[in-house]
């Protein structure tokens, strides 16, 4: 078995996640108390109302906390990955978890991540909408369409899996974008539950603040390989992985890509790591060879836990 570990991005979070790994496990409990984000990380995990977590200035740290209790946990079972990747913020939990940074480190920058990502976007009014099986040249078709009539910027944002791609970016370029999208063949399109429009042109301010706070950062040797977002590849010659990541938050997601490159490095398994299923469901429609688990709680983690080590 070669194994890969992705963690989940923005729009899986939810209310009271984490709490049974909190109650149950004490060794985790630090990832939950952690005070560098600066606010109360386990307050916001187990009690917030949804609408306040889905803000993506606490939604990062907290499912940065929920990524590395389960890392811990994992690692205790003597479960290891050969190689990770996540998505969006989740790239971060991977990159802790091959050890370029610890979990102060992660939770530090994610917070800072969040808060630059909400504050240089605050006053657009934007949206991001999953378009279900329409062509890429289709829908970028229909967003040059939309550009063109200055209704303001539109763009593709995640390549999630084969048949759903996510578009973002000012909101009523995006609801244009999106009637055009069905009136071509789409079968739905349905808004994301994230605060920003990210991975578009319209977080450059914030990629330029982000990147400022990464170059300071110290960024130590991968234990695994990651496949990154923005090249669905490892790290390449010449690459650095500030600059990487800098361009990560106003680049597009390739994640469908990002699967395939882990079957072409030979992965067979992968146990997604963050709430909900999300993950695994593109795992299924890109790579349907590849076996997925998901760990979202106590349970699904003591399952996925008997399934890897009984493979």
């Amino acid at each position: 078995m070669k194994l890969a570990f992705l963690y989940a991005g923005q729009g899986s979070q939810k209310v009271g996640m984490g709490r049974d790994f909190y109650e149950k496990f004490p060794m985790i409990r630090s990832s939950f108390d952690n005070e560098n984000a600066g606010f109360d990380i386990r307050n916001l995990c187990f009690e917030t109302p949804l609408d306040i977590l889905s803000r993506t200035r606490y939604t990062q740290p907290c499912m940065a906390a929920l990524a590395t209790a389960v890392t811990k946990l994992l690692y205790e079972e003597g479960i290891y990955p050969t190689c990770a990747a996540g998505l969006s913020l989740g790239e971060y939990s991977a990159l802790y978890a091959s050890g370029v940074f610890d979990e102060d480190t992660l939770i530090s920058l994610l917070a800072f991540r969040g808060k630059v990502m909400e504050e240089t976007t605050a006053n657009i009014k934007s949206k991001m909408c999953a378009v279900f099986n329409l062509s890429e040249e289709l829908i970028q078709e229909a967003i040059s369409e939309i550009n063109a009539l200055n209704l303001g910027i539109v763009a593709c944002a995640n390549f999630n899996c084969p048949g759903q791609i996510v578009i973002g970016g000012e909101a009523e370029a995006v609801d244009a974008a999106a009637e055009k999208c069905l009136k071509m063949g789409a079968k739905r399109c349905l808004p994301v539950n994230v605060s920003g429009p990210f991975h578009t042109p319209l977080m450059e301010e914030a990629s330029k603040l982000l990147g400022e706070r990464l170059y300071q950062t110290e960024f130590r040797d991968m234990h695994f390989s990651v496949v990154f977002n923005t090249t669905a590849d490892v790290l390449g010659e010449g690459e650095t992985i500030p600059h990487i990541l800098q361009n990560q938050v106003k680049s597009p997601v390739l994640f469908e890509k990002t699967i395939y490159k882990l079957r072409s490095l030979g992965v067979d398994t992968v146990i997604e790591i963050g709430p909900g299923r999300v993950l695994s469901g593109f795992v299924r429609k890109t790579a349907p060879d590849i076996v997925s688990y998901s760990i979202e709680d106590v349970d699904s983690f003591y399952k996925t836990v008997k399934a890897v080590k009984g493979a």
